[in-house]
């Protein structure tokens, strides 16, 4: 029943952001493995408006924070304030304590705060003063980059990369979306009424997601698993073009992130197993932003997205 109710919040969110209908699953699969997602590409290609459709139909709340070279930590988590007719301080709460997040242009706010926001996402907690206090238990972060300006950005390290869960590139879309974009803009500024949103409470996701973790993965799949990582980390036994390209290999998160996508990608197409083309979908969001390229493939214009090609090619599934 849970799914069904899943399938129709992805037609729905489809029907909103039309012609992105890989930002609308990743985004659900986000949701489904408790996870958060980078997403990188030019500006205006509906990447805020699929997560404010998707906050529109959770039960919770959404707040968009737009990161700036001068922004503090203390603007994203919030800070203790001083209450004279108290005498006391008093934790004022930020606006990262709201259940979906968009972090616009991440990688426009410096290092300190980048640290703060990626902290608060692995350990759902922040540290104010001498007080902890907990995140919602629905806690899920949308971040964009965007990749043509970098006059006065700050770009996010390897290793505070590997905290998204999927690292998703977006594109424009192709001429018939373009045009369906075209006409629903226009009936919405002419007052035309949408689609109304169906509302999904939180005890539905988290239901949700434990039948997620039950999806069946038979043995020779987590092997293929397994073997797709460990190709990333020993390159030079399979083939010496991937050795070269590579300078490190992805981390045992990689194993855990593509273990609970291709469950959640499986659950959304309808199955309660895992098949290969589960883990072959999901394996570059999972691995985009994981893989350390070579300084030679980087020369070349080697693309992570090229890297896992070739992984696939080189690793069977059988």
């Amino acid at each position: 029943m849970t799914s069904q109710v899943f399938k129709q919040l992805q037609t729905h969110l489809e029907s909103q952001v039309i012609g992105q209908q890989e930002l609308v699953k990743q985004l659900l699969v986000a949701l489904l493995a408790d996870g958060h997602i980078l997403v990188e590409g030019p500006p205006g290609l509906a990447k805020t408006r699929a997560v404010k459709s998707l906050a529109d139909c959770i039960e919770g709340e959404f707040h968009r924070v737009q990161f700036t070279p001068d922004l503090l930590p203390a603007d994203l988590t919030g800070t203790d304030i001083y209450r004279p007719e108290t005498g006391e301080f008093q934790f004022q709460a930020g606006p990262i304590f709201h259940s979906l997040l968009l972090a616009d242009e991440i990688n426009r706010a410096p290092a300190k705060v980048q640290a703060a926001m990626l902290e608060a996402m692995a350990e759902k907690q922040i540290t104010a003063g001498r007080h902890t206090y907990p995140l919602p238990e629905l806690f899920l972060v949308m971040a964009t980059q965007n990749p043509i300006e970098q006059e006065g950005t700050y770009p996010l390290p390897e290793a505070q990369l590997d905290r998204f869960l999927l690292h998703l590139d977006v594109d424009y879309p192709d001429e018939q979306s373009e045009l369906a974009i075209l006409r629903l803009n226009r009936g919405e500024a002419q007052g035309h009424q949408t689609q109304q949103p169906i509302t999904i409470s939180q005890k539905e996701i988290f239901a949700a997601r434990q039948e997620v973790l039950n999806v069946h993965m038979a043995e020779p799949i987590e092997q293929y698993l397994v073997r797709l990582i460990m190709a990333t980390r020993a390159p030079q036994d399979y083939d010496s073009e991937l050795a070269q390209w590579l300078a490190m290999g992805v981390s045992p998160r990689a194993t855990i992130a593509l273990d609970r996508c291709a469950r959640a990608h499986a659950w959304l197409e309808g199955r309660d197993y895992v098949s290969p083309d589960d883990i072959q979908k999901m394996i570059f969001p999972v691995m985009r932003h994981r893989l350390l390229l070579s300084y030679q493939a980087q020369a070349q214009g080697i693309t992570s997205s090229q890297v896992i090609d070739r992984l696939l090619t080189l690793v069977g599934s059988a």
